[in-house]
């Protein structure tokens, strides 16, 4: 025998609904109470859901790094770079219906000051993840420089290309993501 109601939220009607009202009202301007209220919740109740109000900008980030660190791991037969970037294009694919939301979510992140103290943990996991990948592909400590260059590398490759995405909606961010990965893995040289 259950005890209580059934929960009828869930974390995605939660994120709907709060990038819906970041992107109208701004990050800053909405508070907690404005997302619990529009989804017919109480702020407590939110709060079970997702540690912060900026937890819910980045959604399930623990599945997107796992998401990070399996498709990185499918290309350990392939040189380095080239398993680099299929693994960050792959793991970025998304199906054409969450790609709105993902556009949302991405301009907030890159365009909101009140982020950036929070986006760095954020950046710190992913970097972190590409740094123990590659500290293992090259039997380096994922500590030394070689790993957390190439880190850190890639972040502002994928950052690069997403800023790009969020600037031009007509492009598409998988193509951005490759043609950014594939110019880091020439050191830039010129085509």
């Amino acid at each position: 025998m259950s005890i209580g109601r059934p929960p009828s939220t869930t974390r995605d009607e939660i994120e709907a609904v709060a990038l819906a009202l970041f992107a109208e009202r701004g990050f800053e301007a909405t508070t907690v109470e404005d997302v619990a209220g529009a989804v017919g919740i109480g702020r407590r109740t939110l709060f079970r859901y997702f540690a912060s109000k900026n937890d819910i900008l980045w959604g399930d980030f623990d599945w997107v790094m796992e998401r990070l660190r399996e498709a990185l791991a499918e290309g350990d037969e392939l040189p380095l770079m080239e398993a680099l970037r299929r693994g960050v294009v792959e793991s970025n694919r998304y199906p054409d219906g969450q790609l709105p939301g993902l556009r949302t979510r991405m301009a907030l992140i890159t365009g909101t000051p009140a982020l950036e103290a929070h986006s760095t943990l954020r950046y710190a996991a992913w970097r972190s993840v590409v740094a123990e990948w590659a500290g293992g592909r090259l039997g380096l400590p994922t500590d030394d420089l070689v790993p957390q260059t190439l880190a850190h590398a890639s972040l502002g490759a994928a950052m690069a290309a997403f800023r790009r995405w969020v600037d031009h909606p007509d492009e598409d961010v998988s193509d951005l993501l490759d043609k950014s990965f594939r110019r880091l893995a020439t050191g830039f040289a010129e085509p």
